[in-house]
């Protein structure tokens, strides 16, 4: 039971481990209820057994291919032999699923000559204004330099939006001033962003159904704009995704890496979501991982995302003897 001991200690010293648990409530829950009673002490782990652990991950929104996959990498660390559930079984059961998803760490590359630009993308509604007010308030509390950008000049609604966002973080705002063309609104900002000495330029932009080429093309004119002002911008393409939208969300995932350099993705609403499995589906199926999860309505509760405590709350309630409650 070596690595599920080791889970838990690393578990207990992390900052965030109350807001996982708390976050991923609903998701808890599920994997609860789906896995309930596959790992019972003593249970007989043959072919049908490893068919029920693909069926619970299906129910845990973890796409076919993925769950396939995983239990594909389970059985051969096991060597499935009518073996029984025992605790060293559980622990290679979470081992491979760590090392199925492997690393993806949060590796924005900081400009050295002016200001960083961070792009966000993504479907209507998946809360990108949010997002990037809440990103705002993390670099501003990092002692950044702080600018947002209202580029969705196709809803005023985000523009007020995130004006207000700005006024209550105290961060620079740059929004549309008569323009129509999102990317007139990008190159005004990219040369605020220098002139005020920036240090990160957020850039909220209309929400794109990920099936409109039109939309998606346009996305080609804002980079090119953006470079021409600043070189190597944007420095980081980050794309939101709904936790509550599933696996439609890893086929949006698909779409925007055909039509950009998509560097992370941003998984918002998970606190309400019992879908969490989608991680698992669009780190192994995109090769892109998520670098922050919404846990929370408050500008505090998007945190970075961390494996372990994701992995940790998703099946502490399955692998774990709840008898002794105790991090420690």
């Amino acid at each position: 039971m070596a690595f599920l001991d080791q889970l838990r200690r690393t578990f207990s010293k992390k900052k965030d481990k109350d807001a996982y648990l708390t976050g991923l409530n609903a998701f808890k829950k599920k994997t609860d209820e789906v896995f309930s009673g596959l790992f019972e002490e003593g249970r007989v782990v043959d072919e049908a057994w490893l068919e029920d652990v693909v069926i619970a991950l299906l129910q845990s929104d973890v796409s076919l291919n993925t769950a396939n996959a995983i239990v594909e990498a389970f059985r051969k660390a096991i060597k499935v032999n009518h073996q029984r559930v025992d605790d060293t079984l559980k622990s290679q059961f979470m081992e491979v699923i760590s090392e199925f998803y492997g690393d993806f760490p949060l590796d924005v590359m900081m400009s050295a000559t002016g200001p960083t630009v961070i792009l966000i993308v993504g479907v209507n509604g998946s809360g990108k204004t949010t997002t990037v007010a809440k990103l705002a308030a993390k670099y501003k509390r990092e002692g950044h330099k702080v600018g947002v950008v209202a580029a969705d000049t196709f809803r005023a609604g985000a523009i007020d939006q995130l004006k207000l966002w700005a006024a209550q973080i105290d961060v620079d705002f740059i929004g549309p001033d008569n323009q129509s063309d999102p990317s007139a609104v990008l190159v005004d900002a990219a040369r605020y962003a220098k002139a005020h000495d920036l240090d990160i330029l957020l850039c909220d932009t209309a929400g794109r159904l990920h099936n409109k080429a039109n939309l998606m093309a346009e996305l080609n004119k804002m980079f090119r704009v953006l470079d021409r002002e600043i070189t190597g911008a944007p420095h980081a393409i980050w794309l939101i995704v709904d936790a509550t939208t599933g696996q439609n969300g890893l086929n949006q995932a698909r779409v925007f890496l055909e039509s950009c350099d998509v560097g992370g993705i941003i998984l918002t609403k998970l606190d309400g979501s019992a879908k969490g499995g989608i991680i698992l589906s669009i780190k192994h199926e995109t090769d892109i991982g998520v670098i922050f999860v919404g846990l929370g309505e408050k500008l505090e509760d998007l945190v970075i995302f961390d494996k372990e405590a994701y992995l940790y709350s998703m099946f502490e309630g399955v692998l774990y003897d709840n008898k002794n409650t105790s991090y420690e």
